[in-house]
């Protein structure tokens, strides 16, 4: 028996090393031991198929506007956000529209696994889902030809198609009173699921969008009230309830979005 041979390594396989095997930041030597310990441990091995299988389909979902120059308010978006360096030289060597949405969702994704008790787990979620809503409102509202997938003239096509790939009855709230027209809606990724986003514009120009999807609230409570946040590219009311989260964005009075705010409670 080879006296230098080490016992197999029978411990859990971590978000981490996962992320370093995901990210092809390991040596070859690293990834045949990493791949070793997965192979007894199936429960890991599925979670890094599902991550693999979720970027796929986030650096897939935009391919065709891949050579669209960046929005100036995304780039200036990105820079003021509070994410890691690395991660923004990564993704914005991709270029176009298509790395804007892929960062837009990947801020969420880089943080997965960072790991923190449950009494700030619901807080990390609350800020990555308000983050993903300001980049998607800051990425999507300076459109002139493509500001939604689906116009307002279909809107029953519009909110049977977003309900069924959210699993939730979903209609556009009418704001008509407040002086905002649906434009349409579109889908878009999120880190747990599908996020939906529709598209108001005001007679002055002004755009405004709401954005929902599932949220994971494990332990805590499932519910939270109306919360302001300026903290990302654009400000916005945010809440949660029975697990899903809404937040409306745009470049607005504090107490306008608030007013706005509590007209889409209110028919939601």
């Amino acid at each position: 028996m080879n006296e230098d041979a080490l016992p197999p390594d029978t411990s859990a396989v971590t978000d981490d090393e996962l992320n370093t095997l995901l990210d092809g930041r390991c040596t070859a030597d690293q990834r045949a031991r990493l791949e070793q310990r997965l192979a007894q441990q199936p429960q890991a091995a599925a979670r890094l198929q599902r991550w693999r299988a979720q970027r796929t389909l986030l650096q897939g979902l935009h391919a065709s506007v891949l050579q669209e120059p960046v929005p100036p308010a995304m780039r200036d978006a990105v820079l003021r956000a509070n994410t890691r360096q690395r991660v923004v030289d990564r993704w914005w060597r991709w270029g176009g529209m298509a790395a804007s949405v892929v960062l837009a969702f990947g801020l969420g994704w880089v943080l997965r696994g960072s790991g923190a008790g449950a009494s700030n787990g619901l807080a990390r979620v609350e800020a990555d889902f308000v983050r993903q809503a300001g980049v998607a409102h800051v990425v999507y509202t300076p459109e002139q030809r493509h500001p939604v997938e689906v116009g307002a003239s279909e809107q029953a096509h519009l909110a049977q198609w977003l309900s069924k790939r959210l699993g939730k009855p979903l209609k556009p709230p009418v704001l008509t009173t407040e002086g905002f027209e649906l434009m349409g809606g579109r889908l878009l990724p999120g880190a747990e699921g599908a996020r939906a986003q529709f598209m108001y514009q005001h007679a002055d120009g002004t755009r405004l969008t709401l954005y929902v999807g599932a949220v994971p609230t494990g332990p805590v409570s499932g519910e939270t009230a109306f919360r302001f946040s300026d903290q990302g590219p654009v400000p916005g009311f945010y809440w949660i309830d029975q697990g899903f989260g809404y937040a409306l964005s745009g470049a607005l009075p504090r107490g306008t979005l608030a007013a706005l705010a509590t007209a889409v409670h209110r028919q939601l």
